[in-house]
C-alpha cells in the first residue's frame, strides 16, 4: 500500500476534520498517511500547483488552477453562508475608493483574493501577505485595507480596524449561493477507487470530530493561531457544518458556480474540452 502525503492548515477547522487521521482513533481502511504536513493554506495552494502533495487542503481558487490533477473529496470542505472573507482598513474608506488604494490579500490563489479581484477588479495594487501579517501592517499604514481570513474574522475589532465588505455577503447577493472557501483534494493518478475510498475516510474523520469534539481541543489549540477557547469553538461552528461532512448536490452546485465566475472574470484558465470530472463521486473506479 502507497503511504499517501497528506496536508492541511494548522487553522482550527482543518485539525478538527482531520484530528481522527492524524492521531489514528478511526479505522483508515487500510490506508496509510504520512506524517501530516501543516502549513497556511497559500502554502499548500502552491504545493498543488507542484503536485507535491496526494491528499491536501487547498483554497477553491486554487482548485481552478489544479483541477486537471485533482479532484473534490465531498468530504473536510468549507463551505457555508455568513462566513466569507472580510475588507478591513484603520477608518471608514468608501469602498469605490478602494481602487486607487493598496489592499493586502491572504496569498494569490486564496479564495479570499479571487473574492476581492471580483468585487474590485479596478483595484490592482495587491499585496501578498501571510493572513496573520495582515491586520498588523493595515493598523501600521503599510496598506490602505487588508482582506482577511480566518480567526481575524473574530478579533480586527480588537486591533480597532473597521469592516468595510464582508466578501461572503457579497457573494451570497450576487450568486445566491454559499461561499465556497476550501476544499480537500485528492491526486486523480491515485485512481477512482482509491480516491472513493479516501474520501470514505475523511468523513468518518469528520464525523468522530463531530461526535468526541472534545478530545481533539488540545490539538487544535496547539496549533491554532488564536488559543482562546471561545474563539477556537467559533471559528469550528462557523467553518465546520453539514457541507463538511458531504458537499452534497448544493455544495457541488456553488464550488462549480464559484469556479465558472472565476473564469469569467478572467482570473481562472478557461475550461477544456473533455475536462475530466471535477468530484470524486463522478468518478469511475479505474484510473
Amino acid at each position: 500500500m502507497k503511504q499517501l502525503s497528506l496536508g492541511y492548515s494548522p487553522c482550527p477547522n482543518d485539525t478538527f476534520v482531520f484530528y481522527a487521521i492524524s492521531h489514528g482513533t478511526i479505522d483508515l481502511g487500510g490506508l496509510k498517511f504520512g506524517r501530516p504536513q501543516l502549513e497556511d493554506v497559500e502554502t499548500l495552494n502552491a504545493w498543488a500547483l507542484a503536485h507535491h502533495l496526494d491528499v491536501t487542503k487547498i483554497s477553491c481558487h486554487a482548485l481552478g488552477h489544479v483541477s486537471d490533477e485533482y479532484c473534490v473529496l465531498a468530504a473536510g470542505g468549507a463551505l457555508g453562508r455568513g462566513c466569507g472573507p472580510l475588507v478591513v482598513a484603520a477608518s471608514g474608506i468608501p469602498v469605490a475608493d478602494l481602487a486607487g488604494r493598496r489592499v493586502a490579500i491572504p496569498g494569490r490563489l486564496t479564495t479570499a483574493a479571487l473574492l476581492f479581484r471580483m468585487f474590485q477588479p479596478a483595484c490592482t495594487d495587491l499585496v501578498e501577505m501571510r493572513f496573520d501579517r495582515i491586520m498588523a501592517a493595515v493598523r501600521r499604514g503599510e496598506v490602505d485595507a487588508g482582506v482577511i481570513i480566518h480567526e481575524s474574522r473574530f478579533t480586527y475589532g480588537e486591533e480597532g480596524l473597521t469592516c468595510l465588505q464582508d466578501l461572503g455577503q457579497w457573494w451570497e447577493t450576487i450568486s445566491g449561493q454559499p461561499i465556497p472557501l476550501g476544499c480537500i483534494v485528492a491526486r486523480r493518478s491515485l485512481g477512482g477507487a482509491m480516491i472513493k475510498r479516501i474520501e470514505r475516510t475523511v468523513a468518518s474523520s469528520v464525523e468522530y470530530a463531530f461526535r468526541f469534539p472534545e478530545e481533539s481541543l488540545p490539538y487544535i489549540r496547539a496549533n491554532s493561531q488564536e488559543t482562546a477557547p471561545e474563539i477556537v469553538q467559533e471559528h469550528i461552528r462557523l467553518y465546520v457544518n453539514d457541507f463538511s461532512r458531504n458537499l452534497g448536490d448544493e455544495g457541488m452546485v456553488a464550488i462549480t458556480a464559484f469556479l465558472q465566475r472565476g473564469r469569467a472574470a478572467g482570473v481562472l484558465p478557461p475550461e477544456t474540452a473533455g475536462q475530466a470530472p471535477l468530484f470524486a463521486c463522478q468518478l469511475g473506479d479505474g484510473r
